[in-house]
């Protein structure tokens, strides 16, 4: 999941940092592993055209809920792959607007992804690689559903 700035944040505090959450929505971190493990660097596998869909809306945090209590889940043609909620999120959101907001400014409408949950495929036995054709669907009681199927 993902959430959206809604106001600018330079150098904020942890207690003050989920005051410029705008809202939330799901995305869904696609990731090309040829193209990722083709150099030292993992950018290639993940800025490929139609990566990173997200939506199908924002959702305020007043209609979310709390920001530590979201759940998600992935399923890979109607199978569950992940599972997961912020509860379960190294850093909280409002540790994630703090310390982003150290390295750099966040404007309003930038989109943050959280973090992928355990469950990918390359870390599975066997192994398991999306190909053309499969439907991946990203789904939240608080945000909605969020289907891709890839080309």
């Amino acid at each position: 999941m993902a959430f959206v700035v809604g106001r600018r944040a330079k150098d904020v505090d942890a207690a003050d940092a989920i005051n410029h959450v705008a809202g939330y929505t799901l995305l869904n971190d696609l990731s090309a592993r040829d193209l990722q493990f083709s150099t030292p660097q993992w950018m290639p596998g993940k800025v490929f055209d139609g990566s990173a869909p997200c939506g199908p809306a924002i959702v305020t945090p007043d209609e979310a809920g709390a920001h530590d209590a979201i759940s998600f889940a992935l399923t890979l043609n109607g199978e569950e792959m992940q599972a997961s909620s912020t509860a379960d999120l190294v850093f909280s959101i409002p540790e994630l607007v703090a310390h982003l907001s150290r390295l750099m400014t966040l404007e309003p409408g930038d989109i943050v992804t959280t973090g992928t949950p355990s469950g990918i495929g390359g870390a599975r036995e066997p192994r398991v690689w999306l190909k053309p054709g499969d439907e991946a669907v990203v789904s939240s009681p608080e945000l909605g559903r969020l289907e891709t199927t890839l080309a």
